[in-house]
C-alpha cells in the first residue's frame, strides 16, 4: 500500500514508453544491421551468380507455393455455393480459365472462392459504410450492392483481361513461331521435334506460344494422339488463328500432304492479316485523335490565340464603354 501510495501509474508511464520505444528502435537496428549490404550482396553474385540466382528464385517460389497452397486449402469450402451445377457450366468454366493460362486442377475452386469471398467483402464494405453515416437510405443500399457486385465480378475482369493479353501475345507471336517450324520441318525434322524446338527457342520472346507448344510436345510424350493434342491446343488458347492451323495440321497429317508447305501457307496468311489489323488501327488514329484534340488541345490554343485580345478588350474598350 505504502509502495502503490508512492509510485502511482501516472508516474511509471514515461518509463513505460521509455522501454516500449526502446525495444522498437533495438528491433529496428537489429533487422538493419544484420542485412547484407548492397556492396556485399555485389560480391556474392560476382563470385557465384548462379547460387544466388538459384536462392532467389527458390525463396519466390517458396512463397508463391505457400499462398497457392493456402487458397487450395480454403477455398473449395467457399466455392460450394457458386459451384456449376451442371457439366457444361464446369467444362464453360474450365475452358475460360484455361484460356487465362489457368489450367490446374484447383483453378476452378480457387475462382470461385475468390468471388465469393469479393461478394462478402464487398456487402461488409457496404454494410461499414452505412453504418459509419449512421443512415439507411435507399442509396446507401444501392452503394452497398453496387460495391459487392463489383468485387463479386472483379475474378472475371482479371480473368478476362488476362486471357486477352495472352491471346494478343499469341496472335503477335504465330507468325515467327510458324516460320521457325518451317525451317525445321524443312531441315528434316518431324512435326513433334519441330514443336520442341520452337518451346526451346521461343521462351525469351515469347513465352506464351513457347509454353503452349512444351505442354503440345509433352502430351505426345505421354502417349496422346496428335490430332488430340492439336485440338486441344487450339481450344485451349482461344485463338481461332490456332485452331485454324491445328485443323490445317490435322488435315495434312490423315491426307499426308506437305507439312512444310501447309505451315508456309498458314504463316502468309497470318503475317497478312497481321498487317491488315495494323494498318486498320492506323486508319483509326485519326478518328480516335478528335477527342483529345476538341477535349485538350483546342481550349488551350483557343485560350493563347484568343486571350490577349479579350484581356485587350476588357482594359480598353470597356471603361471606354462605361465612361459613354
Amino acid at each position: 500500500m505504502i509502495f502503490a501510495n508512492l509510485v502511482s501509474f501516472e508516474d511509471l508511464l514515461p518509463f513505460a514508453m521509455f522501454g516500449l520505444f526502446a525495444v522498437a528502435a533495438w528491433w529496428l537496428l537489429e533487422t538493419v544491421a544484420g542485412a547484407k549490404s548492397r556492396a556485399v550482396e555485389r560480391l556474392d553474385e560476382i563470385k557465384n551468380p548462379r547460387a544466388r540466382r538459384a536462392a532467389q528464385d527458390l525463396s519466390a517460389l517458396k512463397k508463391s507455393d505457400a499462398v497457392t497452397k493456402m487458397l487450395e486449402r480454403a477455398t473449395p469450402a467457399l466455392a460450394k455455393p457458386l459451384a456449376p451445377k451442371s457439366e457444361l457450366e464446369l467444362s464453360k468454366l474450365k475452358l475460360k480459365l484455361a484460356n487465362a493460362g489457368f489450367r490446374g486442377e484447383s483453378a476452378g475452386s480457387v475462382f470461385l472462392g475468390l468471388k465469393f469471398v469479393g461478394l462478402v467483402a464487398g456487402l461488409l464494405v457496404g454494410a461499414g459504410t452505412i453504418l459509419g453515416l449512421g443512415s439507411i437510405s435507399r442509396n446507401t443500399l444501392i452503394s452497398a450492392a453496387a460495391m459487392g457486385g463489383f468485387l463479386f465480378y472483379l475474378p472475371d475482369l482479371a480473368v478476362w483481361f488476362v486471357a486477352r493479353k495472352r491471346k494478343e501475345g499469341i496472335f503477335l507471336g504465330l507468325p515467327d513461331a510458324l516460320d521457325l517450324m518451317v525451317v525445321c520441318v524443312e531441315a528434316g525434322l518431324g512435326l513433334d521435334q519441330a514443336m520442341r524446338k520452337v518451346a526451346e527457342e521461343m521462351v525469351k520472346s515469347y513465352r506464351v506460344i513457347a509454353e503452349e507448344f512444351g505442354l503440345a510436345n509433352f502430351q505426345l510424350q505421354m502417349g496422346r494422339s496428335r490430332n488430340e493434342v492439336l485440338h486441344d491446343l487450339g481450344v485451349r488458347t482461344g485463338v481461332s488463328d490456332l485452331r485454324s492451323l491445328a485443323g490445317v495440321l490435322i488435315q495434312a497429317d490423315k491426307f499426308g500432304s506437305s507439312i512444310a508447305r501447309a505451315l508456309r501457307v498458314q504463316s502468309d496468311s497470318m503475317r497478312t492479316r497481321r498487317r491488315q489489323l495494323a494498318e486498320e488501327k492506323a486508319a483509326k488514329t485519326a478518328v480516335k485523335l478528335i477527342f483529345p484534340l476538341v477535349l485538350f488541345i483546342f481550349p488551350g490554343i483557343f485560350v493563347v490565340l484568343v486571350g490577349p485580345a479579350a484581356i485587350t478588350m476588357v482594359r480598353d474598350m470597356f471603361p471606354m464603354m462605361a465612361g459613354r
